[in-house]
């Protein structure tokens, strides 16, 4: 089996980048593994953060869609709940048509943010995650055009109307997002990178509690993970250093000014919770020489029963990214 390889790339910004840099070099790694042979490039949607760039995907996809020409581009996701459904629909429809058969439209329903970030998204409205499987339908019906009749906006068009649509995933790292889209007859991804928990479990949900539509006529899943790949173990985990150390300030609260440095992270005095944390944590990453990750991925994809990886890397230097990338292809396809 040919193992597929995806890529979500959320802007990262390192201490002392600029977040014009941390987008242009999302833009630059779109067209490098596109060269590598990945199959798909999606980019997120944070909000208020000093270390994350990606905060509009269907901005930021349009620019990449133009430098890239092949390779499919993608929302790892758009935070639907924040949204109209329809606007949704109408950006991603403008996508396809400019770049047509390639895009994705990945949704969820997390804030990606803060409260506060919330706050200003909804205008002071409350944020109602209890629509969530109706604007998934209206989504749906406004990207196919067709609205049931009994849609109190039955007639209305989302245009531009395009000859294709985009494929819609559903993502999500938990038990509910994975039987939704199971009952909406979607294809689900499972953020392993978020939550290193039940990942398996869940995703044997979704394929046992699968209902067949007419966007999907059979299951079809992936799994998102950390992925931290050098010529040496070591190497790897020297690289990795500074996302445990990253990982672990968001969750402390801790004042960042981008992604540190693994010299910072190694002469940090780390307690033994936090030690605890960063075992932890590791759950969500995939760490290590090529040959060790090629057989982390196989482990991955048998037990996720997938045929399909999407690895997620942030790294304090850029060009170890690409690297990570470039070993990564070369040691599963050749480099082709």
């Amino acid at each position: 089996m040919r193992l597929k390889l995806s890529v979500l790339d959320q802007s990262p910004i390192a201490e002392g980048m600029t977040a014009e840099e941390a987008l242009a070099n999302t833009v630059r790694l779109a067209q490098f593994v596109e060269e590598l042979g990945y199959e798909r490039f999606w980019v997120s949607e944070h909000h208020d953060t000093n270390n994350l760039a990606g905060s509009s995907p269907e901005v930021l996809l349009g620019h990449i869609g133009a430098k890239t020409s092949r390779i499919r581009i993608g929302s790892g996701g758009v935070m639907l709940p924040h949204y109209s459904a329809y606007k949704v629909a109408e950006n991603f429809k403008v996508l396809e048509g400019l770049h047509p058969g390639r895009v994705d439209l990945g949704v969820g329903r997390a804030p990606g943010g803060m409260p506060i970030a919330t706050i200003a998204l909804q205008e002071g409205k409350r944020r109602d995650i209890d629509r969530y499987p109706q604007q998934i339908d209206d989504l749906l019906a406004y990207l196919h055009n067709d609205l049931p009749k009994e849609h109190p906006l039955h007639g209305l068009k989302a245009t531009p109307n395009v000859q294709t649509a985009p494929d819609v995933w559903l993502l999500g790292s938990s038990s509910s997002s994975a039987i939704l889209a199971a009952q909406k007859g979607l294809p689900y991804v499972f953020a392993q990178f978020i939550n290193g928990e039940g990942g398996e479990y869940y995703t044997k949900l979704y394929r046992e509690q699968f209902v067949p539509s007419k966007y999907l006529d059979k299951p079809r899943n992936m799994v998102a993970v950390f992925a931290i790949c050098a010529e040496t173990e070591e190497k790897a985990e020297w690289v990795a250093s500074s996302l445990d150390l990253s990982l672990l300030m968001i969750e402390q609260g801790m004042a960042s000014h981008g992604i540190p440095s693994p010299e910072t992270a190694m002469s940090y005095s780390y307690s033994p919770y936090e030690r605890m944390r960063i075992l932890e944590n590791r759950k969500r990453m995939i760490v290590g020489s090529p040959k060790q990750i090629k057989e982390q991925l196989f482990r991955l994809s048998e037990a996720y029963e997938t045929d399909e990886i999407m690895l997620v890397t942030i790294t304090y230097d850029f060009q170890d990214k690409l690297t990570s990338f470039r070993l990564i292809a070369e040691e599963l396809w050749g480099g082709k």
